[in-house]
């Protein structure tokens, strides 16, 4: 009897210690679930990269001191392999083909290194498992899950074909379908879903006993959510005790009301325990781009919920799918804060920010700002400013304090019965520098222009 009540006792305290992991990981706001907590304490996450595989950069560790520094604590890793001087995950025999069976220490070695670095740091990491581009076109040509370039599978077991010249958006690559059920299945594809679990098994023994890491499935993918929804479970499963998040990322984001699978993700929390809407952030510009991630965010509302995550926000390269400039990106970083995203990042160049000068200014002055007013404690009132035009101002807040973002100067009136008696101070939001500060004691109707009409201006309003 005796014996039987230690081992409850010892029961009990791992499952105590359990509890107590969990709730320092990274997980929902407990009082307001569309932000992030860490640590038992709220966190707005903002980031910036000059890479997304992050942890196969040269300068990994100089690259997070930099982002720590500007006061970040977000950044994207995928799990690829395609750019220069990158290494795959598996095994190369003498020969040049790949054993799916062994691993390539050093690709394993650098993912480590970045989770340890990272967690020294408290920066959340959102590793995506798949990212589409590894699996067409050239770099298909030399990735190790290729017939071409392994010792464990022929094309004709496989289905896989040595080509794929097509964009991945077409969805022609059977990888991506190795779920029964799924268009492009075959019943060989269960010998390259051994492979894929594989990976993923190892993945999670390096991440699951860290606290700063969230899943995404895939990079903006255009699969059947199947693929995604397997890998989501699959990884739940594997985690046993560990608490973890997980989503995937749809393509077609940038256009949500007529996106079956982005409307699919936004209503089934339970599958989708956060939203990564990166999408919205290209091809959206000024005050569509406002439109677009607001309706997004008050849709979440009529579910249970939870964080949304902009892992990318273009702007730079002038791309042809509508990245736009790199002055689009910092309006665009600043909207989707504004909006009330929860985790903020700028893509790598050329087709965003990255970490050079303006991402820095842009994660110090939301740092400044939320100095002044918590993000998790206001919500936006774009209710209430009068004169407004088109991306002139955005405004959130509560009965204490009001945050008003400027993207290219601008004037508003407010009524004064919500700001009589308050403080107002300015930061430049391109140089992250405070300018003035005011105080707010008028009749009717006070009217707020921007220090110039030309810069990008924030305006925090407290009470005194």
């Amino acid at each position: 009897m005796k014996r039987l009540l230690f081992y409850l006792i010892l029961l009990l305290a791992a499952d105590c210690s359990f509890k107590n992991k969990n709730e320092s990981r990274i997980r929902p706001y407990n009082q307001n679930p569309r932000y992030w907590q860490y640590k038992g304490d709220p966190v707005l996450l903002l980031g910036a990269s000059d890479d997304d595989n992050l942890f196969q950069f040269r300068d990994l560790e100089k690259q997070l001191d930099l982002l720590k520094s500007a006061g970040g604590n977000y950044i994207r890793n995928t799990m690829s392999s395609r750019d220069t001087g990158n290494v795959w995950p598996f095994y190369q025999d003498p020969d040049g083909r790949y054993d799916l069976e062994k691993w390539d220490e050093e690709y394993w070695s650098r993912f480590n290194e970045l989770l340890k670095l990272a967690d020294e740091r408290d920066i959340i990491i959102q590793i995506e498992i798949w990212d589409r581009f590894d699996f067409s076109r050239d770099p298909w040509k030399v990735n190790p899950f290729n017939p071409a370039n392994n010792v464990n599978y022929s094309s004709d077991i496989s289905h896989l074909e040595f080509e794929y010249p097509e964009h991945p958006s077409a969805d022609v690559q059977p990888f991506f379908h190795t779920i029964p059920g799924m268009p492009l299945y075959k019943p060989g594809s269960e010998i390259i879903k051994k492979f894929q679990e594989k990976f993923v098994d190892k993945i999670l023994s390096f991440t699951l006993e860290h606290g700063n890491i969230l899943y995404c499935m895939d990079n903006e993918t255009n699969t059947p959510p199947a693929w995604g929804k397997y890998w989501m479970k699959y990884i739940r499963e594997k985690a046993g005790k560990h608490e973890v998040y997980a989503t995937d990322m749809f393509d077609e984001f940038y256009k949500p009301q007529s996106c079956p699978t982005c409307l699919a993700a936004i209503s089934n929390p339970d599958e989708y325990h956060f939203l990564d809407v990166s999408q919205i952030n290209s091809r959206n510009f000024g005050q569509s781009h406002w439109d677009t991630l607001w309706w997004i965010l008050n849709k979440r509302e009529e579910y249970e919920l939870r964080p949304v995550n902009c892992t990318k926000v273009y702007g730079g390269g002038l791309s042809g799918f509508g990245s736009g400039s790199n002055t689009d990106g910092v309006e665009r970083f600043y909207r989707n804060v504004m909006g009330g995203i929860a985790a903020v990042r700028h893509h790598r160049p050329p087709t965003g920010n990255g970490l050079n000068e303006k991402a820095i200014a842009t994660i110090k002055t939301i740092r400044k700002v939320e100095s002044l007013s918590r993000f998790w404690e206001i919500e936006p009132r774009m209710e209430l400013p009068a004169g407004r035009e088109e991306n002139e101002a955005y405004i959130s807040g509560n009965e204490r304090n009001y945050v008003i973002y400027f993207p290219k100067g601008g004037s508003i009136s407010i009524p004064t019965i919500e700001i009589n008696g308050c403080s107002l101070k300015w930061i430049d939001a391109g140089s992250s520098n405070w300018a003035d500060e005011m105080k707010l004691e008028a009749a009717g109707t006070f009217v707020i222009t921007t220090p110039d009409t030309v810069g990008s201006w924030f305006a925090v309003i407290t009470k005194r």
